[in-house]
């Protein structure tokens, strides 16, 4: 089943969010609104207009289209600069396996 172009939209803003380590508040100071609006219109409670759109797209530095397109389009066109570092693994030390010594 297809999603809906307000379902593509939200998806899209929830994967650029994670892409770019921004939280909901930060996007809402950027779009000039509170982070109730902006949970409400993630939610579904509340629709992204298109000035809103275009306010997002602006943000993440990327086009509305590619924005309007879904997540995988959106967060493929974010810029390398706005992405969050991707966090590496901790390099695992071989050790020895421990040997019980019996009390014969």
């Amino acid at each position: 089943m297809r999603m809906s172009l307000e379902e593509q939209v939200r998806a899209a803003v929830a994967a650029l969010l994670h892409a770019a380590g921004e939280s909901q508040t930060t996007l809402a100071a950027a779009l000039g609104v509170s982070q109730a609006q902006v949970s409400r219109r993630q939610a579904g409670a509340a629709a992204w207009s298109l000035a809103d759109c275009e306010a997002v797209a602006a943000h993440f530095g990327i086009d509305t289209l590619d924005l309007l397109a879904g997540p995988t389009a959106a967060t493929q066109s974010l810029p390398a600069e706005r992405r969050r570092p991707v966090a590496r693994p901790a390099r695992r030390t071989r050790t020895a396996p421990v040997r019980e010594e019996s009390g014969r």
